[in-house]
Order: structure tokens, then C-alpha cells, then sequence
């Protein structure tokens, strides 16, 4: 993004439910199903049929206003938002506009090594349309009611973020959480998470430009260039004396580019109003509070621990409760002696490197947390070298020991670190005989020379001798 133009991006995002039913109805959420084999009376708006509310929905709304820290509404409306669309049996939408159940809140991430908050504004409970199929009937389109009167938490951003890098930040961020308080699946191929981002563009302190709305990402990736390419676009059009109209757009990842779908409509066009068929919904302390009792600890409660017992730094403790899976993995590493810093370090890098690489979550690690604190133990003691640690965490994670034994795999691979004085003095007087260039060199005051001399005795010990020791005997014969 050039210095000149200032984007503007806020994110709407559906988290849809876990609840084994639908929001106003019995009939299953479940994923898969063949088309219309799940959609009762209610969903498909059989004339005298009447919506009744999923408890469940409500109390996992409620998980998520206390997570962001956000007011939850003692009463909140359902209304109709009024539109037209083959995949709506009834020809509105039942959702929450003047009154949500949850209002504000915030959400704070990692970004470049800094922590960003991006205030909220709402979250509220509606029901999902149903899904126009075009493949399935050569020439024709069908409709699949199944996923109609799905329940779902719209979770809607203030205009805060200034680069697609961070709008991703900030989605990846939400994805945890609801994964982490266990409202959402967060399965995006099935679109159990889906985002749809408004951007803008403005010159740097003007007043806020004409936004696009990009409906229905259901990728990190293609959240990142469906915003790019719309950034480059608005830009374009504003430079070539064009105006960017409000419309919305959808994003076509084989052309890598966003695509004019309807003008966009404001609030009023939608006509909403409290639904008749619905009471207003109460939401009294005590539910609120049964709810809270019965919860997770929660991201900030984990790491203010991890600061304040644990001496760890903001940025560690950010990292490790990227995910419920990820501190619970940290956790199982900490119930053994070892130094936290250093299982930080460790969990945060090479066995998230491990993971990534291989395409796996850590509730999936082939390392459990038992093992890395083993692992972890034997490098304190001496017993490895940081390079024979990480072979011994990559033989682990082959698994091509028959037990996964830590200490079998660094007796097997002969990975056990030269600690006997005696046996690094010798290496240390065989390297300086065979290297008296080097030795010269560094006693003329040449300090690299010292880093080569090193680098000769553990080359000559194949790593396994203590770095520390070796350097310690090197001063001391060479004065």
C-alpha cells in the first residue's frame, strides 16, 4: 500500500454454531447430508408453523460476549431482514439489528511482534439461508435447504484495520477463540467460518471513502488477496477521476479478483422489524453467571498466569495461547522441572516449526508434551547439545522408535553430548596443533580466529562436544 492512501477495512464474520439442532427449529446441523434431508416445516416456512429458540445458541452467544469482554443485553429483539433470494423460504431473514445480544468488546493479536486490539462492535444470533447449488441439474439451478435456520454468531468489527495482513491476523485470532471457548468448529471448507470484509480507501486523515463489501471468504488465504486486490482496484479507479461505488463484490481466486455481485444495500432497505412470532428474548445474572462458571480458563486468564508465575514475557505468553491445543500442549510440557523460558522457546519454535510443516495442529503433535520435556531436561543436564536436541525431537516425531523413548533414541543415535573435561582438552589440543595459523591469528588479536577454532573442535567431536566447555578450555590454552 503506498504512503499516499490510507486503507480501511472492518470484517463481518458468521461463526456458525455447534449446536446439534437448528436455531428455531429440531432439525439436525448436521454436515453432509444429502441435499434437503434436513430441513423440517419450520425451515422451509410451512404455512401455521412457528420458530422456537435454541437455548444452546443463546448460552454459546453469551460464551462469546464473555470472552470478549463485551455487554451482554438482559433483553434483546429478534427481527426480519427483508429480502428476496430462491435460498430464503421465507422471504426474510430472522436476525437481531436494534438490539443484539451482544454489544462491543474487543480482540487483541499479534501482529509483527506488536499486540493490536480491534474494538467490536456487535455479535448477534440469526439463522443461516439455505444454498443454491448450480451443478447439480445440467442447465438448471437447485436449491439445498438443509443448511436454512442453521444458527449462527455474526460477530461484526469497528472500521479498525489498516492492511489486509492485519484483517487476517485479526480473523485468525477470532477463529481461535471460538474454537478455544468450543462455539464454533471453525471449519471453513464446510463454512462453519466465513468473513466477509468492507473495505475502503482515503487519503491519510481524510474523511472515511465509499465502501466495498466482499462477501463469503472462506480462507485466510483468500481473505489476504480478495483485500489486496480490492485495495489496488479502488485505488486505480480513484486515480483514473472514476468514484468507487458501494456494492458488493465477490472474490473469484482463479482470476485473483474481485467481481461486481449488487449494489450494496443499507440498513433501511432491508425493512426490519421485531419478528411477532418471537418473544423478546431475557437474559437475567444468573444465567450469565452459570454460564461464565462453566467456561474454560480463557485466553487472557492463561496468560496473565504465564507472566506473572511463569516470569514469561507478553509476546511468549501471545504466542502460546494462539490456541486452546497449543497451551494445553505448553501445559503438559510444564508439569515436568524445566525452565519455562526455555519450553516457550521451544514450543513457540522448533515444534511449531514441526507442525507447520507438517500440516499439523498441535492436538495432532507427534511430540507429546512429555517427551519435549524430556527432551528439555536432557539439554539442561548436559546430557544434549542444542543440534543433538533437535535431531532427537525430529527422530521422535518419525516415530521410528519402537517406544518414542527419548532416552533410548539418544542412546540408539548416539546423540549424548561430550561432557568429560578430559576428552574436550584433548580434542581442543589435537585442533590447535593442526591449526597453528589459527592460533597465531587469534593471540595477534583476531577474534574470528577464536569462532574457527571452535568450529574445528566441534567439527572434530561431530558436534556432540559442550560448547561451553569447549570454549572455556580453548581460553584457557590459549591464554
Amino acid at each position: 500500500m503506498r504512503a499516499d492512501w490510507e486503507v480501511v477495512i472492518g470484517l463481518e464474520t458468521h461463526a456458525q454454531l455447534t449446536t446439534a439442532s437448528k436455531i428455531f427449529s429440531g432439525a439436525s446441523t448436521a454436515f453432509g447430508a444429502p441435499p434437503n434431508t434436513q430441513a423440517s416445516a419450520v425451515d422451509i416456512a410451512l404455512p401455521g408453523t412457528l420458530p422456537v429458540l435454541n437455548k444452546g445458541a443463546v448460552e454459546r452467544a453469551i460464551r462469546f460476549g464473555l470472552a470478549v469482554g463485551g455487554t451482554i443485553a438482559q433483553r434483546c429483539v429478534f427481527a426480519r431482514k427483508n429480502y428476496f433470494y430462491p435460498d430464503l423460504p421465507k422471504g426474510y431473514q430472522i436476525s437481531q439489528y436494534e438490539q443484539p445480544v451482544v454489544a462491543g468488546g474487543t480482540l487483541s493479536f499479534l501482529l509483527d511482534g506488536a499486540v493490536k486490539t480491534v474494538r467490536l462492535t456487535r455479535a448477534h444470533l440469526e439463522e443461516d439461508a439455505g444454498k443454491l447449488l448450480h451443478e447439480a441439474v445440467p442447465g438448471s439451478s437447485g436449491v439445498d435447504l438443509n443448511r436454512a435456520g442453521t444458527p449462527l454468531l455474526e460477530i461484526v468489527t469497528e472500521p479498525d484495520m489498516r492492511s489486509a495482513a492485519e484483517a487476517v491476523a485479526y480473523a485468525k485470532a477470532l477463529h481461535a477463540l471460538v474454537r478455544w471457548i468450543g462455539i464454533c468448529d471453525g471449519n471453513m471448507q464446510e463454512g462453519s467460518f466465513r468473513c466477509d470484509a468492507n473495505v475502503s480507501v482515503r487519503k491519510p486523515g481524510g474523511a472515511l471513502g465509499t465502501r466495498c463489501e466482499i462477501k463469503n471468504l472462506n480462507s485466510f488465504r483468500f481473505l489476504e488477496k480478495a483485500i489486496e486486490y480490492e485495495i489496488r482496484r479502488q485505488v486505480e479507479v480513484i486515480e483514473d477521476g472514476g468514484k468507487i461505488v458501494q456494492e458488493t463484490r465477490l472474490y473469484d481466486p482463479d482470476r485473483d479478483e474481485t467481481r461486481s455481485m449488487r449494489s450494496k444495500e443499507d440498513a433501511h432497505d432491508y425493512r426490519y422489524f421485531p419478528d411477532p412470532d418471537l418473544l423478546p428474548l431475557a437474559i437475567d445474572r444468573a444465567w450469565i453467571d452459570r454460564v461464565g462458571g462453566a467456561m474454560t480458563a480463557l485466553p487472557d486468564a492463561l496468560r496473565g498466569r504465564y507472566i506473572s508465575q511463569l516470569g514469561l514475557s507478553l509476546y511468549d505468553a501471545m504466542l502460546l495461547t494462539e490456541s486452546r491445543e497449543k497451551a494445553a500442549f505448553f501445559d503438559e510440557v510444564m508439569k515436568a522441572d524445566v525452565q519455562a523460558k526455555i519450553a516457550a522457546n521451544w514450543v513457540n519454535g522448533e515444534v511449531s516449526a514441526l507442525l507447520n510443516d507438517a500440516g499439523l495442529e498441535f492436538d495432532r503433535s507427534p511430540v507429546s508434551g512429555g517427551q519435549l520435556s524430556r527432551i528439555l531436561q536432557l539439554i539442561a543436564d548436559g546430557t544434549l547439545s542444542g543440534k543433538g536436541a533437535k535431531e532427537v525431537l525430529r527422530e521422535v516425531a518419525r516415530g521410528d522408535s519402537a517406544t518414542g523413548d527419548v532416552d533410548e533414541i539418544v542412546a540408539s543415535k548416539n546423540l549424548k553430548q561430550i561432557s568429560d573435561g578430559g576428552a574436550i582438552e584433548a580434542a581442543v589440543d589435537q585442533v590447535m596443533a593442526a591449526n597453528p595459523k589459527l592460533v597465531e591469528d587469534y593471540r595477534s588479536g583476531k577474534e574470528k580466529a577464536f569462532n574457527a577454532l571452535v568450529g574445528q573442535v566441534m567439527k572434530a567431536t561431530q558436534g556432540k562436544a559442550n560448547p561451553a566447555q569447549v570454549n572455556a578450555a580453548l581460553k584457557k590454552k590459549l591464554g
